[in-house]
């Protein structure tokens, strides 16, 4: 019984890996860049690039608020600056609809230039859980999928290998590259099995509501406003139709600090911005907890009184916030933020290296048999691996490159930017499609050239070279961003020539056979 169970689960590991392990990789990659995305909109956006006021007023938002007013927007949301975001950023609907944002400097309040880009925080972590898909919610739905099929791949890869622990110290580079590949793949598996495990789970509880639904409905009868005042303690009350000023922020916070106690906000939601009845929805920062906590407070924008307060929440709820607050990884702790940037890069090394194991034992059989499963599966994998790195590099160099107020044919520069992702990303699955297994040597030299190239262009467009940006403290992240660029470019170049001697010595060992 125990031989064909394990064999069972040894089937369903292959095959979920095989048929998921592309889009996984991708999303995985970008859950693990998700990890510094503000740090990558300092680099993309070199506006941002400035120190945190060692005193701040929340009055100087007060211009921010007043260009979304102009704007005769319906509610503005005003992030307070921080260390990882040093810049005033307001976000608001226009008259035409669309979606903005802008940032104001948080010493002066003046609007600063529009960086014409979506940046890390806007373009690489939403498609961490939603692959960028919005039509009818189709990609939350792939990436929730996915997250369970993770899980899935974790626990029937512990149930398979019988000697997990001890394929962790097992680990031999000098063997033949299916070996090689095996051994990495057990040792960065069972690395961050923890990890991908907690990483997977909390992911799928974070949107619960959506993949989940029916308890909601069942109690509030789909009635998400009611569910939200009683799960989250929200407030809602409609516009009064008459003008009045807000009052001063300084007095907002106070009052919404005077419920929570200790903490600041991370950001003020001004509903009604301009009428008698507007109000603001104060959220407590999570930066000391790991918890995704909701202490909020609404205040009267006209008055600067108080109008209700999230209450203590239930026990399912606090779990639920832990849950996401280790997901979303919001507190200041940089020592764990580096360790799930490098357990992230060890689920994305996981997944490549099961799906190349899986080509490289089946590759010759499939030649010989005239089947083309190995070669469709080689191009995939190497187009949702190097590929997906190479289009986020192009990204970063398009940014770069690209002048502010660029377009072209009407499209404007952010989306110049997505464009040439899509487009490059693309002709990486052509490139693997031709060129079969040497596409990885040359896909791993094109990611070696363009980090360099990324690195050089922000030195030449900004002035922010590694040596400046190290000695100047609000340009830490751009100095950190460039030295992982440089990593990644002699990790990339040393695999290259490790794959291609590799090569070199299956040809010359084929050549003996054959003689």
């Amino acid at each position: 019984m125990e031989p064909t169970f394990r064999a069972s689960m040894n089937w369903l590991h292959t095959w979920s890996g095989v048929v998921l392990g592309s889009l996984l990789f991708a999303i995985f990659w970008m859950g693990t860049l998700s990890v510094f995305d503000k740090e990558i909109d300092r680099w993309m956006m070199p506006a941002s690039r400035l120190a945190l006021p060692a005193e701040f007023s929340y009055e100087t938002m007060r211009p921010a608020y007043q260009a979304a007013l102009a704007a005769k927007s319906p509610s503005v949301l005003l992030l307070v600056p921080n260390e990882r975001n040093p810049v005033i950023t307001a976000l608001w609907r226009g008259t035409d609809g669309a979606f903005a944002q802008h940032m104001f400097d948080p010493t002066t309040g003046a609007e600063l230039p529009d960086q014409g880009t979506l940046g890390g925080s806007r373009f690489i972590y939403p498609f961490h859980y939603s692959l960028n898909l919005k039509v009818l919610g189709l990609g939350y739905w792939i990436v929730g999928l996915c997250g369970m099929m993770m899980m899935v791949l974790c626990v029937s890869g512990v149930v398979i290998h019988r000697k997990i622990f001890a394929d962790f110290f097992t680990f031999r580079p000098e063997r033949k590259m299916r070996r090689a590949t095996l051994d990495l793949h057990n040792v960065a598996g069972v690395l961050g099995l923890p990890f991908h495990v907690v990483i997977s789970v909390s992911g799928l509880v974070i949107l619960f509501s959506l993949y989940f639904p029916s308890s909601i409905w069942a109690v509030y009868r789909q009635d998400v406003r009611l569910f939200g005042r009683e799960a989250y303690g929200s407030y809602v009350r409609p516009p009064a139709r008459r003008p009045a000023d807000l009052v001063s922020f300084d007095t907002i916070v106070a009052k919404a600090k005077s419920v929570w106690g200790q903490g600041e906000p991370n950001y003020l939601y001004v509903f009604h911005p301009g009428d008698a009845a507007a109000y603001v929805q104060a959220n407590r920062s999570s930066e000391d907890v790991v918890s995704n906590i909701s202490h909020m407070a609404y205040v009267d924008g006209a008055t600067g009184e108080l109008l209700s307060a999230s209450k203590p929440e239930k026990p399912a709820a606090v779990t639920q916030r832990f849950i996401a607050g280790l997901h979303f990884i919001q507190f200041k702790h940089w020592t764990l933020r580096w360790l799930y940037f490098v357990l992230g890069l060890a689920g994305c090394v996981l997944i490549a290296t099961g799906l190349l194991f899986w080509v490289e034992s089946r590759r010759e059989r499939h030649r010989k048999l005239g089947r083309s499963g190995a070669r469709v599966v080689e191009a995939v994998t190497v187009a949702s691996v190097t590929g997906v790195l190479i289009a986020t590099l192009a990204f970063m160099v398009t940014n770069r490159a690209l002048p502010l107020g660029a377009s072209a044919f009407g499209v404007e520069r952010g989306a110049i930017e997505v464009v040439g992702f899509h487009l490059v990303w693309l002709l990486t699955l052509l490139h693997a499609w031709s060129s079969g297994g040497r596409a990885w040597i040359g896909q791993c030299w094109t990611i070696s050239a363009l980090a360099v190239a990324a690195v050089l262009l922000n030195a030449v467009t900004t002035g922010d070279h590694l040596i400046r940006a190290i000695v100047h403290r609000q340009l830490w992240p751009v100095a950190g961003i460039d030295a992982t660029l440089l990593i990644a470019a002699v990790v990339a170049a040393c695999a290259a020539l490790r794959l291609a001697r590799s090569r070199r010595v299956a040809a010359v060992s084929l050549q003996e056979a054959g003689a």
